[in-house]
């Protein structure tokens, strides 16, 4: 199981938020993390839009979280970006699967999928971000 970029990028712009009190720029994030300013514009957008951030324009502005570190569940923020329904083609209901019944792999991979979520669910920014000083370093560290 691989999730995807938009995921990977909404966990990275929210754990940066999470080390600092300031407020970070879509350009700021992309050049520290070295990924596409393109791509992280618009997960900065669908976290705007699920109220995980709030943005300010202009020349000064950017991004800060919209509540606390510990407030965000990185189970139900997973969620809400990655689509788990077409995990495989079976689970997405689209075209009945010709041995439908007699498999086990619909269960199985969905007791699979469910015992990650529910892992994920144990989880909060604040436990992932656990070492704000730590990665504000890092991301320091990556620009050239």
């Amino acid at each position: 199981m691989q999730l995807t970029l938009k995921t990977d990028y909404a966990l990275r712009i929210l754990m940066a938020l999470a080390s600092t009190d300031e407020v970070l720029s879509v350009d700021w994030l992309a050049a520290h993390y070295g990924i596409s300013r393109n791509h992280l514009a618009k997960v900065a957008q669908a976290l705007t839009a699920a109220q995980l951030v709030t943005t300010t324009r202009g020349r000064s502005g950017g991004m800060r979280l919209a509540r606390p570190p510990a407030e965000i569940n990185v189970g139900a923020l997973v969620r809400s970006f990655e689509r788990f329904e077409g995990f495989v083609a079976c689970m997405g209901g689209e075209e009945p699967c010709v041995i439908e019944g007699a498999c086990g792999l619909k269960p199985a991979l969905g007791g699979a999928l469910k015992a990650f979520q529910s892992h994920l669910d144990r989880f909060t920014l604040a436990d992932i971000a656990r070492r704000p000083d730590a990665i504000r370093d890092r991301l320091l560290q990556g620009v050239s």
